[in-house]
């Protein structure tokens, strides 16, 4: 297999050459041909042979039986969930320009497909996490009558109608835990990336505006906690807070909140101190400090509006990461406790069924659901944050 990619990889060099080549003398010298480089030729070689590949393997396939038909089941799930959610995406644009206001409007006409995706999946997973108790067939913890029914809902597979996303090891219906696990996961990720940046954007503004000692004292600070590795430390933290727990009787997941908010909080004070520092310089600063405005003025009326595209846009990388802290805390067993559901620890309760991928796939498809959904979230708030710096940063197509 090595070697044959080795070999499309060097045949693909004359391939380039000659598309490029042939792309000039087609088009009498265009300038998107003339002015192409190498690289970019070669890029579109490639891409045509990934393109080719994809066909081929989709088609082989539909034509495979039996056993030989497992190794791709993974592979059609992929490629049918690629066109799906392509398809919604452009629908949503498409929907999106034609009803509304105006603004509304000329934005989704302005909108990439990725960026129209990214939102239709923040839409669906904010109605999924508030609705959770309406949507779910079944309670997060409801424990039914039939314990590892296999996804699917086929019985000769071992599924159950009545669960199409099969069961647990202790017989939970595993589509009702992810749809609680949007509510509690990410519900608990936006609170937590809100309370970050309401502390690091505050300490971050007023010692841009203040300077001097404060300034000083609050930046060596955040220097030292941002030294040590984020997961480690607030591994750490989270193992003392578990015995604070226990012993004040308070839940664990308010220490979670805090202590992650904490840690998050050093990265944004950064951005906002350093956009800070950018603004207070500027004459309408200056100005308001003659008028005799007060430090709240300063930040919340002249400094805040202009620091509202940098800082919306760290917003949605520092949820991103903070929704993959909880679920790593979580699959660690110190985030999200039992029996609320949380994707982490479902990836971690059924990563057992991986096991049976050579032979039964739909098994193993178990454990990939719940990371599937931490995937797909992050895709999304991605593609929209690009979208968003984009725009702030004044650059054309």
């Amino acid at each position: 297999m090595m070697i044959w990619l080795l070999g499309i990889l060097v045949v693909a060099l004359p391939v380039a050459y000659g598309f490029r080549m042939a792309g000039q003398k087609l088009t009498g010298n265009a300038p998107r041909f003339r002015d192409m480089p190498s690289g970019v030729a070669y890029g579109y070689v490639i891409g045509a042979v990934v393109l080719v590949w994809l066909v081929w393997t989709y088609i082989a396939s539909w034509l495979a039986e039996g056993p030989a038909a497992n190794q791709y089941f993974f592979f059609r799930i992929a490629i049918h969930g690629f066109l799906i959610f392509s398809v919604m995406a452009i629908s949503f644009r498409w929907l999106g320009t034609k009803v509304g206001p105006e603004f509304t409007k000329k934005l989704f006409r302005n909108m990439p497909a990725t960026a129209a995706f990214g939102i239709l999946i923040i839409i669906i997973y904010a109605v999924v996490s508030i609705f959770a108790g309406v949507i779910a067939p079944y309670g997060q913890e409801e424990i039914l009558g039939a314990a590892n029914v296999v996804p699917g809902g086929n019985p000769a597979f071992g599924g159950d109608p009545a669960y199409p996303l099969g069961t647990d090891q202790i017989g939970r219906d595993i589509l009702s835990r992810l749809i609680y696990g949007a509510q509690n996961t990410v519900g608990i990720a936006f609170v937590t990336t809100c309370l970050a940046f309401f502390v690091g954007g505050s300490l971050g503004f007023l010692a841009a505006t203040l300077q001097g000692w404060l300034d000083q004292v609050i930046s060596r600070t955040v220097d030292v906690l941002m030294a040590i590795p984020a997961l480690i430390f607030a591994l750490l933290l989270m193992t003392i807070a578990t015995v604070w727990a226990n012993e004040l009787g308070v839940n664990r997941t308010i220490f979670m909140v805090l202590i992650i908010a904490l840690i998050d909080s050093t990265r944004v004070f950064r951005l906002a101190r350093a956009v800070g520092l950018n603004i207070v310089v500027m004459d309408y600063i200056e100005a308001a400090k003659l008028r005799g405005e007060g430090l709240s003025y300063l930040i919340f009326k002249e400094i805040l509006p202009n620091a509202t595209a940098p800082l919306l846009a760290e917003f949605g990388l520092r949820f991103c990461f903070v929704f993959l802290t909880i679920a790593s805390l979580s699959f660690l067993g110190v985030g999200i406790q039992p029996p609320l559901a949380d994707w982490g620890t479902m990836v971690k309760d059924l990563s057992q069924f991986i096991n049976f991928a050579a032979f039964a796939p739909q098994v193993a498809a178990a454990p990939l659901l719940a990371a599937s959904a931490i995937a797909l979230l992050t895709v999304a708030v991605n593609f929209v944050v690009d979208w968003m710096l984009h725009k702030s940063s004044g650059l054309k197509e």
